[in-house]
């Protein structure tokens, strides 16, 4: 599937909740999410600092790239690792049958993305247990936290059906 041209504007819209970059601590994400939430973040700067305030995500989709630079992984502890191709600007079949698979493995589990894994928000929304989080970064402006309902599915669903 390809993002579309008259999508992407849509795409620049946090699906969630915004924390501008002065704003990300330990302490500010830890007042929007649970603790018996699953806790997903896509994209690698987004997964190390979960990690460097010491919260370890059960999901991680990194790609070693950031703003389209290559960079190290992020360190963590990492019980199961997957892998998947996903082209810039598209979801593709394959990493949507890594992201349900991710779901059923031990956790923490952190898929490597061949390609980019921005647009893995949006699959991630609509297969990832009712109340998890999603964390990803919004590019120059901060951390989205999403959490999972059925409102942000339906959303979810919408932009991918969207998709050709």
């Amino acid at each position: 599937m390809h993002l579309p041209e008259r999508l992407r504007d849509n795409l620049r819209k946090p699906l969630g909740v915004l924390l501008v970059d002065s704003e990300v601590t330990k302490e500010n994400i830890l007042k929007k999410i649970s603790k018996d939430s699953l806790l997903i973040t896509v994209g690698d700067a987004s997964t190390e600092k979960m990690i460097k305030f010491g919260i370890n995500p059960a999901l991680q989709i990194v790609d070693a790239l950031e703003k389209r630079n290559k960079r190290e992984l992020p360190k963590g502890i990492v019980a199961t690792l997957l892998y998947c191709a996903n082209p810039p600007a598209e979801i593709t079949e394959e990493s949507i049958a890594t992201i349900k698979k991710a779901f059923k493995m031990e956790k923490p589990v952190r898929i490597i993305v061949n390609g980019e894994e921005d647009l893995l928000v949006i699959p991630i929304a609509i297969f990832a247990p009712e109340n998890a989080i999603i964390l990803y970064g919004q590019p120059n402006e901060g951390l989205v936290i999403v959490k999972v309902t059925q409102e942000i599915r339906d959303k979810a669903k919408m932009i991918m059906d969207s998709m050709n």
